[in-house]
Protein backbone atom coordinates (compact mmCIF):
# COMPACT_ATOMS: atom_id res chain seq x y z
CA UNK A 1 0.00 0.00 0.00
CA UNK A 2 1.40 3.37 -1.00
CA UNK A 3 1.67 6.76 1.03
CA UNK A 4 -1.72 7.79 -0.68
CA UNK A 5 -3.62 5.07 0.16
CA UNK A 6 -2.48 4.83 3.69
CA UNK A 7 -3.60 8.17 4.00
CA UNK A 8 -6.84 7.62 2.66
CA UNK A 9 -7.51 4.50 4.97
CA UNK A 10 -7.00 6.19 7.83
CA UNK A 11 -8.82 8.67 6.57
CA UNK A 12 -11.83 6.98 6.82
CA UNK A 13 -11.15 4.71 9.55
CA UNK A 14 -12.90 7.12 12.02
CA UNK A 15 -15.73 6.98 9.96
CA UNK A 16 -18.39 5.19 11.42
CA UNK A 17 -19.45 1.87 9.79
CA UNK A 18 -21.72 1.61 7.16
CA UNK A 19 -23.43 -0.81 8.83
CA UNK A 20 -25.14 1.21 11.55
CA UNK A 21 -28.19 0.16 11.12
CA UNK A 22 -30.57 -2.93 11.85
CA UNK A 23 -32.87 -4.45 9.75
CA UNK A 24 -35.77 -3.58 11.21
CA UNK A 25 -34.47 0.17 11.09
CA UNK A 26 -34.14 -0.47 7.09
CA UNK A 27 -37.75 -2.45 6.48
CA UNK A 28 -38.88 1.07 8.83
CA UNK A 29 -37.28 3.28 5.78
CA UNK A 30 -38.53 1.25 2.84
CA UNK A 31 -42.44 1.11 4.23
CA UNK A 32 -42.20 4.95 4.98
CA UNK A 33 -40.67 5.03 1.19
CA UNK A 34 -43.34 3.23 -0.22
CA UNK A 35 -46.50 4.73 1.88
CA UNK A 36 -45.03 8.25 0.42
CA UNK A 37 -44.42 6.85 -3.19
CA UNK A 38 -46.76 4.82 -4.61
CA UNK A 39 -50.27 6.27 -3.17
CA UNK A 40 -49.53 9.02 -5.55
CA UNK A 41 -47.36 7.55 -8.76
CA UNK A 42 -49.99 4.83 -8.27
CA UNK A 43 -53.08 7.40 -9.17
CA UNK A 44 -50.93 9.26 -11.56
CA UNK A 45 -50.24 5.64 -13.79
CA UNK A 46 -54.63 5.55 -13.98
CA UNK A 47 -54.27 8.93 -15.17
CA UNK A 48 -51.53 8.05 -17.37
CA UNK A 49 -53.22 4.85 -18.95
CA UNK A 50 -57.14 6.43 -18.70
CA UNK A 51 -56.38 9.20 -20.86
CA UNK A 52 -54.09 7.26 -23.23
CA UNK A 53 -56.46 4.68 -23.77
CA UNK A 54 -59.61 6.79 -23.81
CA UNK A 55 -59.46 7.15 -27.20
CA UNK A 56 -60.32 3.27 -28.06
CA UNK A 57 -63.66 3.66 -25.51
CA UNK A 58 -64.88 6.61 -27.17
CA UNK A 59 -64.96 4.71 -30.17
CA UNK A 60 -67.55 2.77 -29.26
CA UNK A 61 -70.17 5.51 -28.88
CA UNK A 62 -69.77 7.44 -32.19
CA UNK A 63 -66.46 8.86 -31.99
CA UNK A 64 -65.19 7.10 -35.30
CA UNK A 65 -68.69 8.15 -37.04
CA UNK A 66 -68.57 11.80 -36.01
CA UNK A 67 -65.34 12.72 -36.90
CA UNK A 68 -65.56 10.63 -40.23
CA UNK A 69 -62.94 8.63 -39.68
CA UNK A 70 -61.64 5.41 -41.90
CA UNK A 71 -60.53 2.34 -40.66
CA UNK A 72 -56.43 3.31 -41.54
CA UNK A 73 -57.46 6.75 -40.01
CA UNK A 74 -58.27 5.49 -36.54
CA UNK A 75 -55.37 3.00 -36.30
CA UNK A 76 -53.13 6.26 -37.40
CA UNK A 77 -55.10 8.07 -34.62
CA UNK A 78 -53.99 5.35 -32.32
CA UNK A 79 -50.42 4.27 -33.69
CA UNK A 80 -49.54 8.48 -33.70
CA UNK A 81 -49.31 8.78 -30.19
CA UNK A 82 -46.93 6.41 -29.81
CA UNK A 83 -44.46 8.44 -32.45
CA UNK A 84 -44.54 11.59 -30.11
CA UNK A 85 -44.36 9.22 -27.21
CA UNK A 86 -41.02 6.87 -28.41
CA UNK A 87 -39.73 10.56 -29.99
CA UNK A 88 -39.58 12.31 -26.81
CA UNK A 89 -38.62 9.53 -23.99
CA UNK A 90 -34.88 9.82 -24.15
CA UNK A 91 -34.47 13.28 -24.45
CA UNK A 92 -37.23 13.86 -21.42
CA UNK A 93 -35.11 10.74 -19.29
CA UNK A 94 -31.88 13.21 -20.13
CA UNK A 95 -33.77 16.22 -18.60
CA UNK A 96 -34.79 14.14 -15.65
CA UNK A 97 -31.24 13.14 -14.98
CA UNK A 98 -30.28 16.48 -14.39
CA UNK A 99 -32.62 17.86 -12.21
CA UNK A 100 -32.54 17.62 -8.29
CA UNK A 101 -36.62 18.28 -8.11
CA UNK A 102 -37.86 15.50 -10.46
CA UNK A 103 -41.33 16.03 -8.62
CA UNK A 104 -42.08 19.40 -10.34
CA UNK A 105 -40.83 17.89 -13.80
CA UNK A 106 -43.28 14.90 -13.74
CA UNK A 107 -45.94 16.64 -12.07
CA UNK A 108 -46.15 19.70 -14.10
CA UNK A 109 -45.97 16.81 -17.43
CA UNK A 110 -49.06 15.43 -15.85
CA UNK A 111 -50.91 19.05 -15.89
CA UNK A 112 -50.26 19.35 -19.37
CA UNK A 113 -50.93 16.06 -20.70
CA UNK A 114 -54.61 16.42 -18.71
CA UNK A 115 -55.15 20.13 -20.89
CA UNK A 116 -54.59 18.18 -24.33
CA UNK A 117 -56.47 15.43 -23.57
CA UNK A 118 -59.72 17.50 -22.54
CA UNK A 119 -58.78 19.31 -25.75
CA UNK A 120 -59.54 16.42 -28.13
CA UNK A 121 -63.09 16.46 -26.93
CA UNK A 122 -63.22 19.85 -29.44
CA UNK A 123 -61.72 18.29 -32.51
CA UNK A 124 -64.23 17.62 -35.66
CA UNK A 125 -62.05 15.73 -38.55
CA UNK A 126 -59.55 13.24 -38.19
CA UNK A 127 -56.81 16.17 -38.57
CA UNK A 128 -57.56 17.17 -34.92
CA UNK A 129 -57.85 13.73 -33.53
CA UNK A 130 -54.40 13.08 -35.25
CA UNK A 131 -52.81 16.45 -33.43
CA UNK A 132 -54.19 16.16 -29.76
CA UNK A 133 -53.05 12.03 -30.20
CA UNK A 134 -49.61 13.19 -31.47
CA UNK A 135 -48.90 16.13 -28.65
CA UNK A 136 -50.43 13.88 -25.93
CA UNK A 137 -47.94 11.33 -26.83
CA UNK A 138 -44.82 13.84 -26.48
CA UNK A 139 -46.09 15.09 -23.05
CA UNK A 140 -47.11 11.53 -21.89
CA UNK A 141 -43.00 10.30 -23.29
CA UNK A 142 -41.67 11.78 -19.92
CA UNK A 143 -43.85 10.04 -17.19
CA UNK A 144 -43.54 6.14 -17.95
CA UNK A 145 -39.55 5.54 -18.05
CA UNK A 146 -39.09 8.84 -15.56
CA UNK A 147 -41.09 7.16 -13.55
CA UNK A 148 -39.01 3.61 -13.79
CA UNK A 149 -36.13 5.86 -13.39
CA UNK A 150 -37.19 7.98 -10.41
CA UNK A 151 -37.82 3.77 -8.40
CA UNK A 152 -34.66 3.17 -9.60
CA UNK A 153 -32.89 6.41 -7.64
CA UNK A 154 -34.97 4.61 -4.38
CA UNK A 155 -34.63 0.74 -4.43
CA UNK A 156 -32.14 -1.99 -4.57
CA UNK A 157 -32.24 -4.42 -7.47
CA UNK A 158 -34.30 -6.93 -5.45
CA UNK A 159 -36.87 -4.55 -4.62
CA UNK A 160 -37.45 -3.11 -8.02
CA UNK A 161 -39.62 -6.07 -10.01
CA UNK A 162 -42.35 -5.70 -7.21
CA UNK A 163 -42.36 -1.44 -7.28
CA UNK A 164 -42.38 -2.08 -10.73
CA UNK A 165 -45.26 -4.55 -10.66
CA UNK A 166 -47.05 -2.31 -8.11
CA UNK A 167 -46.96 1.07 -10.31
CA UNK A 168 -47.73 -0.39 -13.40
CA UNK A 169 -50.73 -1.88 -11.26
CA UNK A 170 -52.37 1.46 -12.50
CA UNK A 171 -52.26 0.44 -15.80
CA UNK A 172 -54.26 -3.19 -15.05
CA UNK A 173 -56.24 -0.77 -12.68
CA UNK A 174 -56.89 2.15 -15.32
CA UNK A 175 -57.90 -1.09 -18.57
CA UNK A 176 -60.40 -2.43 -15.30
CA UNK A 177 -61.79 1.09 -14.02
CA UNK A 178 -61.28 3.01 -17.53
CA UNK A 179 -63.83 1.08 -18.80
CA UNK A 180 -66.36 0.91 -15.75
CA UNK A 181 -65.49 4.63 -16.08
CA UNK A 182 -66.17 5.28 -19.61
CA UNK A 183 -69.24 2.98 -19.52
CA UNK A 184 -70.94 5.86 -16.71
CA UNK A 185 -70.14 8.77 -18.52
CA UNK A 186 -70.88 7.46 -22.25
CA UNK A 187 -74.18 5.78 -20.32
CA UNK A 188 -75.47 8.96 -19.01
CA UNK A 189 -73.70 12.36 -20.81
CA UNK A 190 -75.47 11.65 -23.84
CA UNK A 191 -76.49 15.55 -25.08
CA UNK A 192 -76.17 16.85 -22.17
CA UNK A 193 -75.44 20.62 -22.22
CA UNK A 194 -75.50 20.15 -26.04
CA UNK A 195 -72.03 17.96 -26.27
CA UNK A 196 -71.88 14.25 -27.61
CA UNK A 197 -71.12 11.74 -24.69
CA UNK A 198 -67.86 10.89 -25.97
CA UNK A 199 -66.51 14.59 -26.12
CA UNK A 200 -67.88 14.31 -21.85
CA UNK A 201 -65.52 11.56 -21.94
CA UNK A 202 -62.04 13.52 -22.81
CA UNK A 203 -63.61 17.02 -21.10
CA UNK A 204 -64.22 15.47 -17.62
CA UNK A 205 -60.86 12.72 -17.52
CA UNK A 206 -58.63 15.35 -18.76
CA UNK A 207 -59.98 17.90 -16.08
CA UNK A 208 -59.50 15.15 -13.18
CA UNK A 209 -55.88 14.48 -14.75
CA UNK A 210 -55.28 18.48 -14.03
CA UNK A 211 -56.43 18.66 -10.70
CA UNK A 212 -54.77 15.64 -9.48
CA UNK A 213 -51.27 16.74 -11.18
CA UNK A 214 -51.25 19.71 -9.40
CA UNK A 215 -52.16 18.29 -6.02
CA UNK A 216 -49.34 15.76 -6.93
CA UNK A 217 -46.59 18.11 -6.97
CA UNK A 218 -47.16 18.75 -3.25
CA UNK A 219 -46.99 15.07 -2.26
CA UNK A 220 -44.86 12.98 -4.47
CA UNK A 221 -41.03 13.13 -3.44
CA UNK A 222 -37.85 14.25 -5.08
CA UNK A 223 -34.37 12.12 -4.52
CA UNK A 224 -33.60 10.90 -1.14
CA UNK A 225 -30.98 13.69 -0.61
CA UNK A 226 -33.29 16.08 -1.60
CA UNK A 227 -36.41 14.78 0.18
CA UNK A 228 -37.41 16.66 3.10
CA UNK A 229 -39.26 14.54 5.14
CA UNK A 230 -36.55 12.27 5.54
CA UNK A 231 -34.04 12.44 8.92
CA UNK A 232 -30.43 12.52 8.40
CA UNK A 233 -30.62 8.94 9.64
CA UNK A 234 -33.21 7.72 6.89
CA UNK A 235 -31.02 9.92 4.26
CA UNK A 236 -27.75 8.24 5.69
CA UNK A 237 -29.63 4.36 5.06
CA UNK A 238 -31.34 5.31 1.65
CA UNK A 239 -28.42 6.31 0.10
CA UNK A 240 -26.08 3.70 1.52
CA UNK A 241 -28.32 0.63 0.75
CA UNK A 242 -27.93 1.61 -2.86
CA UNK A 243 -24.26 1.77 -3.11
CA UNK A 244 -24.37 -1.52 -1.67
CA UNK A 245 -26.04 -2.76 -3.48
CA UNK A 246 -24.39 -1.83 -6.87
CA UNK A 247 -21.57 -1.02 -5.60
CA UNK A 248 -20.83 2.53 -6.11
CA UNK A 249 -23.41 5.69 -4.90
CA UNK A 250 -25.93 7.58 -6.58
CA UNK A 251 -24.26 10.90 -7.78
CA UNK A 252 -20.76 9.27 -7.80
CA UNK A 253 -20.34 9.16 -11.14
CA UNK A 254 -18.09 11.99 -12.56
CA UNK A 255 -20.16 14.87 -14.61
CA UNK A 256 -17.34 15.07 -17.54
CA UNK A 257 -19.10 14.27 -20.67
CA UNK A 258 -23.30 14.56 -18.61
CA UNK A 259 -25.94 13.56 -20.56
CA UNK A 260 -25.00 13.09 -23.68
CA UNK A 261 -22.05 11.41 -22.58
CA UNK A 262 -24.22 8.41 -20.98
CA UNK A 263 -26.63 8.31 -24.06
CA UNK A 264 -23.35 7.17 -26.20
CA UNK A 265 -22.37 4.80 -23.21
CA UNK A 266 -26.05 3.18 -23.36
CA UNK A 267 -26.09 3.09 -27.26
CA UNK A 268 -22.68 1.02 -27.34
CA UNK A 269 -24.31 -1.50 -25.00
CA UNK A 270 -25.54 -4.12 -26.92
CA UNK A 271 -27.02 -5.46 -23.22
CA UNK A 272 -29.43 -1.89 -23.97
CA UNK A 273 -29.92 -3.63 -27.38
CA UNK A 274 -31.19 -7.23 -26.14
CA UNK A 275 -33.15 -5.57 -23.74
CA UNK A 276 -34.66 -3.42 -26.25
CA UNK A 277 -35.51 -6.21 -28.56
CA UNK A 278 -36.99 -8.16 -26.25
CA UNK A 279 -39.40 -5.42 -25.25
CA UNK A 280 -40.34 -4.41 -28.27
CA UNK A 281 -41.64 -7.54 -29.54
CA UNK A 282 -43.04 -8.27 -25.78
CA UNK A 283 -44.85 -4.81 -26.31
CA UNK A 284 -46.27 -5.69 -29.64
CA UNK A 285 -47.12 -9.03 -28.62
CA UNK A 286 -49.41 -7.86 -25.94
CA UNK A 287 -51.44 -4.95 -28.61
CA UNK A 288 -54.45 -6.88 -28.31
CA UNK A 289 -54.61 -3.97 -25.19
CA UNK A 290 -54.98 -1.03 -27.58
CA UNK A 291 -58.36 -3.02 -28.53
CA UNK A 292 -59.91 -4.70 -26.28
CA UNK A 293 -63.32 -3.01 -26.03
CA UNK A 294 -63.57 -4.18 -29.24
CA UNK A 295 -62.53 -7.75 -28.81
CA UNK A 296 -64.68 -7.91 -25.97
CA UNK A 297 -67.58 -6.55 -28.04
CA UNK A 298 -66.89 -9.52 -30.14
CA UNK A 299 -69.14 -11.16 -27.12
CA UNK A 300 -72.66 -9.72 -28.44
CA UNK A 301 -73.28 -7.46 -25.64
CA UNK A 302 -74.63 -3.84 -26.32
CA UNK A 303 -71.84 -1.04 -25.59
CA UNK A 304 -72.63 -0.54 -21.16
CA UNK A 305 -72.28 -3.97 -21.14
CA UNK A 306 -69.51 -4.58 -23.10
CA UNK A 307 -67.68 -2.15 -20.82
CA UNK A 308 -68.25 -3.68 -17.92
CA UNK A 309 -67.02 -7.14 -18.87
CA UNK A 310 -63.60 -5.55 -19.65
CA UNK A 311 -63.04 -4.65 -16.53
CA UNK A 312 -62.34 -8.53 -14.47
CA UNK A 313 -59.88 -9.47 -16.97
CA UNK A 314 -57.69 -6.57 -16.68
CA UNK A 315 -58.42 -7.13 -12.28
CA UNK A 316 -56.96 -10.52 -13.01
CA UNK A 317 -53.95 -9.34 -14.41
CA UNK A 318 -53.15 -7.62 -11.36
CA UNK A 319 -53.77 -9.62 -9.07
CA UNK A 320 -51.68 -12.74 -10.85
CA UNK A 321 -48.83 -9.61 -11.51
CA UNK A 322 -47.99 -8.56 -7.71
CA UNK A 323 -46.92 -12.07 -6.89
CA UNK A 324 -44.99 -12.76 -9.99
CA UNK A 325 -43.28 -9.83 -9.10
CA UNK A 326 -42.90 -10.44 -5.38
CA UNK A 327 -41.52 -13.94 -6.49
CA UNK A 328 -39.08 -12.55 -8.78
CA UNK A 329 -37.88 -10.24 -6.26
CA UNK A 330 -37.61 -12.82 -3.52
CA UNK A 331 -35.63 -15.52 -6.01
CA UNK A 332 -33.67 -12.44 -8.01
CA UNK A 333 -34.81 -14.43 -10.89
CA UNK A 334 -36.22 -12.96 -13.92
CA UNK A 335 -36.85 -15.36 -17.39
CA UNK A 336 -39.07 -17.72 -16.06
CA UNK A 337 -41.19 -15.09 -14.36
CA UNK A 338 -40.88 -13.54 -17.90
CA UNK A 339 -41.77 -16.96 -19.72
CA UNK A 340 -44.73 -18.24 -17.24
CA UNK A 341 -47.01 -15.18 -18.43
CA UNK A 342 -46.11 -15.11 -22.04
CA UNK A 343 -47.07 -18.28 -22.36
CA UNK A 344 -50.09 -18.62 -20.66
CA UNK A 345 -51.37 -15.15 -22.98
CA UNK A 346 -49.91 -17.39 -26.46
CA UNK A 347 -52.44 -20.31 -24.71
CA UNK A 348 -55.10 -17.53 -24.56
CA UNK A 349 -54.73 -16.25 -28.18
CA UNK A 350 -55.13 -19.80 -29.26
CA UNK A 351 -58.24 -20.37 -27.56
CA UNK A 352 -59.53 -17.25 -29.09
CA UNK A 353 -58.75 -18.08 -32.18
CA UNK A 354 -60.54 -21.31 -32.22
CA UNK A 355 -64.03 -21.23 -30.90
CA UNK A 356 -66.97 -18.64 -30.98
CA UNK A 357 -68.63 -19.86 -27.85
CA UNK A 358 -69.20 -16.85 -25.32
CA UNK A 359 -67.61 -18.88 -22.33
CA UNK A 360 -63.93 -19.77 -23.76
CA UNK A 361 -63.75 -16.73 -25.42
CA UNK A 362 -64.23 -14.26 -22.45
CA UNK A 363 -62.19 -17.09 -20.10
CA UNK A 364 -58.91 -16.53 -22.97
CA UNK A 365 -59.66 -12.52 -22.25
CA UNK A 366 -58.60 -13.22 -18.85
CA UNK A 367 -55.51 -15.29 -19.73
CA UNK A 368 -54.26 -13.05 -22.17
CA UNK A 369 -54.21 -10.08 -19.67
CA UNK A 370 -51.66 -11.96 -17.84
CA UNK A 371 -49.03 -11.43 -20.26
CA UNK A 372 -48.86 -8.36 -18.82
CA UNK A 373 -46.48 -9.39 -16.06
CA UNK A 374 -44.41 -10.62 -18.77
CA UNK A 375 -44.35 -6.88 -19.91
CA UNK A 376 -43.63 -5.57 -16.11
CA UNK A 377 -40.90 -8.25 -15.46
CA UNK A 378 -38.77 -7.08 -18.49
CA UNK A 379 -39.40 -3.09 -17.19
CA UNK A 380 -37.56 -4.22 -13.77
CA UNK A 381 -35.27 -6.05 -15.44
CA UNK A 382 -34.13 -2.93 -17.58
CA UNK A 383 -33.00 -1.11 -14.19
CA UNK A 384 -31.49 -4.22 -12.95
CA UNK A 385 -29.06 -4.95 -15.77
CA UNK A 386 -27.79 -1.63 -16.60
CA UNK A 387 -27.04 -0.06 -13.18
CA UNK A 388 -24.75 3.08 -13.58
CA UNK A 389 -23.75 5.58 -14.01
CA UNK A 390 -26.82 7.44 -13.76
CA UNK A 391 -26.81 9.21 -16.88
CA UNK A 392 -26.35 6.06 -18.79
CA UNK A 393 -29.31 4.43 -16.73
CA UNK A 394 -31.60 6.96 -17.64
CA UNK A 395 -30.79 6.81 -21.59
CA UNK A 396 -31.17 3.26 -20.96
CA UNK A 397 -33.98 3.07 -19.65
CA UNK A 398 -35.57 5.66 -21.74
CA UNK A 399 -34.42 3.58 -24.83
CA UNK A 400 -35.56 0.20 -24.11
CA UNK A 401 -38.99 1.73 -23.41
CA UNK A 402 -38.96 3.62 -26.45
CA UNK A 403 -38.10 0.52 -28.63
CA UNK A 404 -40.55 -1.57 -26.56
CA UNK A 405 -43.75 1.53 -27.92
CA UNK A 406 -42.10 1.15 -31.10
CA UNK A 407 -43.64 -2.08 -30.86
CA UNK A 408 -46.90 -0.03 -30.89
CA UNK A 409 -46.95 1.59 -33.63
CA UNK A 410 -47.29 -1.61 -36.18
CA UNK A 411 -48.93 -3.47 -33.39
CA UNK A 412 -52.08 -1.02 -33.63
CA UNK A 413 -52.24 -2.09 -37.40
CA UNK A 414 -52.70 -5.82 -36.00
CA UNK A 415 -56.47 -5.95 -36.13
CA UNK A 416 -58.52 -4.33 -39.27
CA UNK A 417 -62.03 -4.36 -38.96
CA UNK A 418 -61.57 -6.76 -42.20
CA UNK A 419 -60.58 -9.16 -39.62
CA UNK A 420 -62.99 -8.75 -37.14
CA UNK A 421 -65.31 -9.37 -35.17
CA UNK A 422 -63.50 -12.29 -34.05
CA UNK A 423 -59.80 -11.22 -35.31
CA UNK A 424 -58.70 -15.02 -35.63
CA UNK A 425 -55.39 -13.66 -38.00
CA UNK A 426 -54.77 -10.89 -35.45
CA UNK A 427 -54.54 -13.53 -32.94
CA UNK A 428 -51.97 -15.71 -35.36
CA UNK A 429 -49.90 -12.77 -35.49
CA UNK A 430 -49.76 -11.86 -32.03
CA UNK A 431 -48.66 -15.72 -31.18
CA UNK A 432 -45.76 -15.79 -33.59
CA UNK A 433 -44.38 -12.13 -32.27
CA UNK A 434 -44.93 -13.16 -28.58
CA UNK A 435 -43.44 -16.62 -29.54
CA UNK A 436 -40.23 -14.60 -30.69
CA UNK A 437 -40.31 -12.31 -27.60
CA UNK A 438 -39.69 -15.24 -25.44
CA UNK A 439 -36.74 -16.10 -27.87
CA UNK A 440 -35.29 -12.73 -27.23
CA UNK A 441 -35.63 -12.91 -23.18
CA UNK A 442 -33.85 -16.46 -23.51
CA UNK A 443 -31.11 -14.62 -25.38
CA UNK A 444 -31.03 -11.90 -22.82
CA UNK A 445 -30.79 -14.28 -20.40
CA UNK A 446 -27.86 -16.44 -21.72
CA UNK A 447 -25.76 -13.17 -22.44
CA UNK A 448 -26.64 -12.11 -18.73
CA UNK A 449 -25.45 -15.40 -17.90
CA UNK A 450 -22.06 -15.51 -19.79
CA UNK A 451 -20.96 -12.02 -18.44
CA UNK A 452 -21.53 -13.60 -14.77
CA UNK A 453 -19.12 -16.22 -15.65
CA UNK A 454 -16.35 -13.68 -16.89
CA UNK A 455 -17.14 -11.68 -14.11
CA UNK A 456 -16.22 -14.68 -11.45
CA UNK A 457 -13.23 -14.98 -13.93
CA UNK A 458 -12.05 -11.44 -13.72
CA UNK A 459 -11.79 -11.34 -17.15
CA UNK A 460 -13.95 -8.14 -17.05
CA UNK A 461 -15.73 -5.62 -14.95
CA UNK A 462 -19.70 -4.90 -14.71
CA UNK A 463 -18.59 -0.97 -15.01
CA UNK A 464 -15.75 1.27 -14.89
CA UNK A 465 -15.00 3.20 -11.38
CA UNK A 466 -13.38 6.46 -11.34
CA UNK A 467 -11.35 7.66 -8.26
CA UNK A 468 -13.84 10.07 -7.49
CA UNK A 469 -16.99 7.73 -7.51
CA UNK A 470 -14.88 5.60 -5.12
CA UNK A 471 -14.03 8.60 -3.13
CA UNK A 472 -17.62 9.73 -2.54
CA UNK A 473 -18.70 6.07 -1.92
CA UNK A 474 -16.28 5.71 0.43
CA UNK A 475 -17.65 8.92 2.18
CA UNK A 476 -20.91 7.44 2.43
CA UNK A 477 -20.40 4.36 3.54
CA UNK A 478 -17.64 4.53 5.37
CA UNK A 479 -15.23 2.36 4.03
CA UNK A 480 -11.70 2.94 2.86
CA UNK A 481 -11.76 3.40 -1.14
CA UNK A 482 -10.31 0.33 -2.04
CA UNK A 483 -12.62 -1.67 -0.35
CA UNK A 484 -15.13 -0.10 -2.26
CA UNK A 485 -13.46 -0.61 -5.46
CA UNK A 486 -13.29 -4.69 -4.54
CA UNK A 487 -17.41 -3.93 -3.56
CA UNK A 488 -17.83 -2.53 -6.74
CA UNK A 489 -16.40 -6.04 -8.63
CA UNK A 490 -18.82 -8.20 -6.75
CA UNK A 491 -21.49 -6.79 -8.81
CA UNK A 492 -24.01 -9.41 -10.66
CA UNK A 493 -26.48 -9.35 -13.26
CA UNK A 494 -29.84 -10.75 -12.52
CA UNK A 495 -31.34 -12.96 -14.97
Amino acid sequence: MNSDQAASVASHSATPSAATWTAADEHALVRKMDLRIFPTMIVLFILNFIDRNNFANARLRGLEADLRLTDVQYQTCISILLVGYVACQVPSNMILNKLTRPSWYLCSCVVVWGIISAATAAVHDATGAILCRFFLGCVEASFFPGSIYFLSRWYTRKEMQLRVTLLNAGNLVAQAFGGLIAAGILANMEGVGGIRAWRWLFILEGAITVAIGGLAVFILPDYPRSTGWLTVGERHIAETRLALDVGVAEGAEDEEGGAFHGLKLAVMDPKVWLLGLAYHTTIMGLSFSFFFPTITQSLGYNTTTTLLLTAPPWIWACLVSLPNAWHADKTGERFFHYLGPAITCIVGYIIAMTTRSTGPRYFSMFLMTTGYASGFVMLAWISNTIPRPAAKKAAAIAMVNAMGNIGSIPGSYIYPVRWGPLYVESFGVEIGILSLACVCAFALRTYLRNLNKRLDKGELSAFEVSAHAAEHTADIEGKPPPVVLEQARQFRYLY
